[in-house]
Parts: structure tokens; C-alpha cells; sequence
């Protein structure tokens, strides 16, 4: 039989991230995750639902994740689903928790706050040469897909 496990997620986060290292290294971010879903009801009532996610992310992406994500910054996860099983210390008693390991990691809304309300420091851009600097590519004669004749500007 077939399985397929893929999850999406975009959401706010519901608290700064927490970074921890394994005993080789490895970064690891643990954050929580609120996905909203608004919905009218039969009655014309705007209602909403919100569902709290708890995420895993390692790597490069979990030190990113950790030096620019803040709570309630916005956040897009593609990952899969993980069930972790325990016994409780307490009663003995066998639990269990759904959650998501990122596989990819997408911040969304501005650096600087706008959505979300954070205030995280701007991710670094890469040097570019300057347009004066660099010089401009030679026009080919079909080179694309339309020649330079039937630009419409």
C-alpha cells in the first residue's frame, strides 16, 4: 500500500523559537505554531477556529529560524507529520503528541514587523554588482522568444 505524508502549514508563531544543539552539533529549533481558519456559520456568524501546531526544525534552517524568527512573526512550514510516544513519569500512563518536522522554512511578511507584530533584525542581502559596474549582455538575434521587433514597449 501507498503513504504519503506531507503537511503545509502557515501560521503565526506562538512563541520565540527555542534553539538547542545535539552533542555533534546539530541545531535544532522547536517553535509553536497558531493556524487560524475563519469560517461563516449557517446563521451569518463569522466564527474561529485555531489549531496550535508544535514544529521541529534542524539545521542551517533551525539557526535562521532562531536568530530571525520572534512570537508572532508569520511563518510558512512544509514538513511531515511525526507521532512521539512517552511514558509519563507521573501515572505511568502511555502518551502521545502529532507534530510537524520541517522539511522547508519560508518567513513571511517584512523583516522589520509589519505582519505578525515582531521584531526581528533584517535578513542580510546578498553583494550584487552595481549596474554601472557590470556590463550589459549583447542583444542576439533570437536569442528569446520574440525578437527585439516585437517588444511591446
Amino acid at each position: 500500500m501507498a503513504s504519503f505524508n506531507k503537511v503545509i502549514l502557515a501560521g503565526n508563531l506562538t512563541r520565540d523559537p527555542e534553539l538547542r544543539y545535539t552533542p555533534k552539533g546539530t541545531a535544532i529549533a522547536k517553535i509553536g505554531l497558531a493556524v487560524n481558519r475563519v469560517w461563516t456559520n449557517e446563521a451569518g456568524e463569522k466564527k474561529e477556529e485555531v489549531t496550535f501546531v508544535d514544529v521541529d526544525i534542524f539545521g542551517r534552517t533551525a539557526e535562521n529560524v532562531g536568530q530571525y524568527m520572534r512570537k508572532g512573526r508569520p511563518i510558512l512550514i512544509e514538513g511531515r507529520l511525526k507521532l512521539d510516544q512517552w511514558d509519563d513519569k507521573q501515572t505511568g500512563q502511555k502518551k502521545s503528541k502529532l507534530g510537524v518536522v520541517a522539511e522547508t522554512v519560508q518567513f513571511l511578511g517584512s523583516p522589520g514587523g509589519g505582519e505578525g507584530g515582531g521584531s526581528a533584525p533584517p535578513a542580510p542581502r546578498p553583494s550584487r554588482p552595481s549596474p554601472s559596474s557590470a556590463p550589459a549582455p549583447e542583444p542576439v538575434e533570437g536569442d528569446g522568444p520574440h525578437d527585439s521587433d516585437d517588444v511591446p514597449f
